[in-house]
């Protein structure tokens, strides 16, 4: 059953190497053995206001290597773990405009044919980067909520830091740490996110389809357990 939307959407949120990629094709995969048709869209890429033009501004800024860390190449960034208050201000106005082009994109969605909209991030991806331990960034958050459309299901893929950044080594251990407790609080903040525990890849996949499938209104299963690549259990 879709929403009144004509799609329902689904996001997976989480911290650099939680395994969001492999739970999104996970996901695709057993869509398409169902029938139902999904697009996925990066929201750095397709959502984020001017992103390439912020990247290069704050790799000017604050230095740090560029591209995306791999176990055979670690590479050290320095964006979302900066946090002196003018950059956490420079946040707040950009944060917001990215909530109306999401919201005006997710509008000019109720053409596409697809079932199911699913976002590599979410608009919450961006929000537990803020100190939400101070009442302001907690009030900030939740007018943001109220902007943006809410996902049928906002996957929160939770994971250990340490291997997650043994996966994906491109911010500091104590970053990530810290930027899991602010995404486990803003879990609670938002009240709407189906945290994904840091288990095999198998197991969270199975806990994945349970969360689509009670959104179907069927009873979750073991029969609906998706399958992940054995080498990435």
């Amino acid at each position: 059953m879709l929403s009144d939307r004509g799609f329902k959407i689904v996001s997976f949120s989480g911290i650099d190497g939680a395994g969001k990629s492999t739970q999104i094709g996970a996901l695709q995969t057993r869509l398409r053995e169902l029938g139902v048709r999904s697009m996925v869209l990066t929201f750095w890429d397709d959502i984020v206001v001017l992103g390439g033009f912020r990247e290069l501004i704050s790799h000017q800024a604050f230095g740090g290597d560029e591209g995306v860390g791999s176990p055979e190449r670690p590479i050290t960034r320095r964006d979302k773990n900066v946090t002196s208050t003018h950059v956490i201000a420079v946040r707040l106005l950009l944060y917001f405009l990215d909530a109306v082009y999401l919201r005006l994109v997710c509008l000019q969605l109720r053409k596409t044919e697809a079932d199911v909209v699913i976002f590599d991030r979410y608009i919450y991806d961006e929000l537990a980067n803020l100190p939400l331990d101070h009442w302001f960034a907690r009030w900030y958050v939740r007018l943001i909520l109220n902007l943006v459309p809410v996902p049928e299901i906002a996957y929160l893929v939770d994971a250990d830091p340490a291997a997650a950044r043994a996966r994906k080594p491109e911010y500091p251990l104590e970053f990530l740490r810290q930027n899991r407790e602010r995404y486990l609080a803003l879990s609670r903040l938002a009240g709407n996110m189906t945290v994904i525990e840091p288990v095999s890849l198998e197991a969270a996949a199975s806990r994945m389809m349970d969360a689509w499938l009670g959104v179907q209104g069927r009873s979750p299963g073991s029969a609906a357990r998706l399958e992940v690549p054995a080498s990435e259990v």
